[in-house]
């Protein structure tokens, strides 16, 4: 039904302009949210990792070290403050944690 409507609209050429607008969609998919959800799952795995002692960077620049861990509230150690942060706020590990050899 679709199709007919489609050749009616657009002379015959419809199933081309199906074809194309799949074709679009599927790589709009590949360039954008694939990528986009692999650095999500990194950042959970990040974030479950957390221990005290780590060297962490929150999303607004707080650098500081992790002093507790309390479900999904952090004491970070900056200066000779503490802060307590939300354990999504972490950005990344200040310093990447050592490999292995």
């Amino acid at each position: 039904m679709a199709t007919i409507l489609l050749q009616g609209m657009f002379g015959g050429g419809g199933t081309a302009l199906v074809v194309q607008l799949v074709l679009i969609v599927a790589i709009m998919y590949f360039l954008f949210v694939m990528p986009q959800r692999r650095e999500q799952k990194r950042h959970r795995e990040m974030l479950a990792a957390l221990k005290p002692g780590n060297q962490v960077v929150t999303a607004g620049g707080l650098v500081g070290e992790i002093v507790s861990i309390r479900e999904e509230l952090i004491t970070l150690k900056s200066g000779d403050s503490r802060v307590v942060v939300e354990r999504g706020r972490i950005a990344r590990l200040a310093t990447p944690p050592a490999a292995t050899k």
